[in-house]
């Protein structure tokens, strides 16, 4: 049985296996010493080195006969070494007696630095006064190497971070001067405001689905002489900058054809021509659904006149609170075809009485899974609404299409035009 405290035997049958084993523990204590695998010195208290091992010899390329007695401790280390050990280490060692685990810099007999954690703890006498310092010193390149790898990555992720922030908010800049640039444009699509006409109200909106990409709704209303005035509304096909050359192509040649011929079928027959010829032709078909109309105002209501090119049906709300649709029946989209039929209808507005015109953005908003809100939804709309000012009909949409919410994908226009309810007359007492 093997008693506590001794080496277990190594297994083997022979006893010079057990005499081989036995030799190779037998270092002495001046071996384990010298050929450690840290290094060790011993210095007099002003630092004068009095003994150092082995080790420590070999990583800094010394001979023992030119360090013992010949130099300091401090002698050992780097500029910057020297500088804290004689401002920080040697003060709070003798304070102390004792520091474990400092990282200095040795510099080689080659001039390289070498990079170690020191512990000394001071020796003292019987009567407790300091006789020399003891010093362990442990080689910590490869966690200097580790550390500064560790550091190095961290710089890197910083500037990464950093890199990222900076192109974070040069898209936000680029964002937010495309979506001022692209506001800009899509006000140029339609008008700032509409102008005043003698014995109508009008009122007009337009909601933008994204303010990233231009829309393809437009309206408008110009005076055509003294007494009549026309106005259209529509949605051209696709969207972003496309769109917007066919959107700014389409606005200006219904101005410039009613001036031409009032007629509302005149006019977007003319745009058919156009827009047929400048994409059709070429193999790039472009069109949009359009309505045209003009109207009348007079001392009892105002004629209305409408044409119709695919688009959806306008819509009147008269005044008994009743509302009516007024189909254009046979109208196909505009520039499709050489020479696509066009639907008109005509209509008089009482007074209290408001037409409404809108594109497909607020009947085809999403209300749940595959279900879109249409037209007999927003029939019953009007309905419960009616008889009502062009003001405040669209004031009532305007709510409804923010009542959508992610529903509302698509680009929307609406414009109302009404004759004013007569105001109620008081008899003056006699």
């Amino acid at each position: 049985m093997r008693r506590l405290g001794e080496e277990p035997a190594p297994s083997g049958a022979g006893g010079g296996a057990n005499a081989a084993f036995t030799s190779l523990l037998e270092d002495s204590a001046e071996e384990l010493y010298e050929s450690a695998p840290c290094g060790y010195l011993s210095t007099l208290m002003d630092g004068t080195i009095a003994k150092i091992n082995d080790t420590l010899l070999e990583w800094l390329g010394l001979e023992r006969t030119a360090v013992v007695g010949r130099r300091r401790f401090a002698d050992l280390l780097t500029v910057g070494g020297k500088l804290y050990h004689e401002t920080h280490f040697a003060p709070l060692l003798r304070m102390q007696g004792e520091l474990r685990g400092i990282a200095l810099e040795l510099k080689t007999q080659a001039g390289a630095r070498l990079p170690v954690l020191v512990s000394s703890v001071v020796k003292r006498g019987g009567q407790g006064e300091p006789l020399l310092i003891r010093t362990t010193v442990f080689d910590a390149a490869d966690r200097r190497a580790y550390e500064e790898e560790l550091l190095r990555r961290r710089r890197e992720a910083e500037q990464a971070r950093a890199e990222a922030e900076r192109a974070r908010r040069e898209a936000e800049a680029d964002r937010a001067r495309l979506a001022d640039a692209l506001a800009v444009l899509q006000r140029s699509l339609v008008p700032d405001s509409l102008p005043d006409v003698p014995g109508l109200e009008t009122a007009v909106h337009y909601h933008t689905a994204s303010a990233d990409r231009l829309g393809g709704d437009f309206y408008d209303l110009f005076p055509l002489d003294g007494e009549r005035w026309a106005f259209f509304l529509g949605d051209v096909c696709g969207k972003g900058p496309e769109a917007a050359s066919l959107t700014s192509l389409t606005r200006y040649t219904l101005r410039a054809a009613a001036l031409h011929d009032p007629a509302p079928e005149a006019a977007l027959t003319t745009l058919n021509a156009v827009l047929y010829e400048r994409y059709a032709v070429g193999g790039d078909p472009r069109y949009c659904t359009a309505i045209f109309g003009v109207v009348e105002p007079g001392p009892a209501g105002a004629t209305v006149h409408l044409a119709s090119g695919g688009h959806p049906p306008a819509m009147v709300l008269r005044a008994d609170g009743g509302v009516e649709l007024l189909p254009t029946p046979g109208g196909l989209l505009v520039g499709v075809l050489p020479d696509a039929p066009v639907g008109s209808v005509r209509t008089t507005l009482a007074p209290g009485e408001t037409l409404l015109l809108y594109t497909d953005g607020l009947t085809e908003a999403r209300t749940g899974p595959g279900d879109r809100y249409g037209e007999d939804a927003l029939r019953a709309f009007a309905a419960g609404r009616a008889p009502a000012s062009p003001q405040q009909l669209i004031t009532a949409l305007t709510g409804l299409l923010d009542g959508f919410g992610d529903g509302l994908d698509d680009d929307t226009a609406l414009l109302a035009l009404g004759v004013p309810a007569a105001r109620p007359t008081t008899e003056l007492p006699r």
